[in-house]
């Protein structure tokens, strides 16, 4: 697990958040909380890492993240719409000052013609910012790979979203 590119590139963005007194939250579902299983690998998280949420079902997500029941009836659970309130949702619900949200079809099963095996979407915001970043990526592969490229670009996320944000 040591060359795990995810846990190199979570190594990165923590020294990252922490020069730049930020914490991170992260909203996961079809990941399972592999995004903090990633980020809680590398020791001294705790002074950038706040908390994960595993929101699996859309119950969770309405309770734990004020996903509105509209926004889940209208576009799904599996869209930026969701992806986004998901993210929001966890800053509005943490100490966190930056959040990252994952919400999919890993598979093998679950797709639809609309949104196949693979369709992932993510969203990443940060306090005070209105409108949160998002995006839809359609990952080949197993169940695990793509959850596994869903981890890694959701890391990539976060540090481009640091990149875009001054300082450090």
């Amino acid at each position: 697990m040591e060359d795990d590119p995810s846990r190199k590139l979570a190594a990165v963005v923590g020294r990252r958040l922490k020069a730049k007194g930020e914490k991170l939250v992260t909203a996961e579902s079809c990941t399972g909380g592999g995004v903090a299983e990633a980020v809680t690998a590398i020791s001294g998280s705790s002074e950038w890492f706040d908390r994960g949420f595993i929101t699996y079902s859309n119950e969770a997500k309405m309770e734990m993240l004020r996903v509105s029941p509209a926004t889940l009836a209208n576009h799904g659970a599996v869209s930026e719409e969701a992806a986004r309130e998901m993210a929001l949702g966890a800053l509005a619900v943490s100490p966190g000052t930056v959040s990252v949200s994952v919400t999919g079809i890993a598979g093998p099963a679950g797709g639809s013609r609309a949104k196949p095996v693979g369709t992932v979407c993510f969203a990443w915001a940060r306090s005070g910012e209105a409108m949160p970043r998002s995006e839809t990526r359609r990952f080949a592969g197993d169940r695990e790979s793509v959850r596994r490229q869903s981890v890694a670009r959701a890391l990539q996320g976060v540090s481009e979203l640091l990149d875009d944000g001054g300082g450090s």
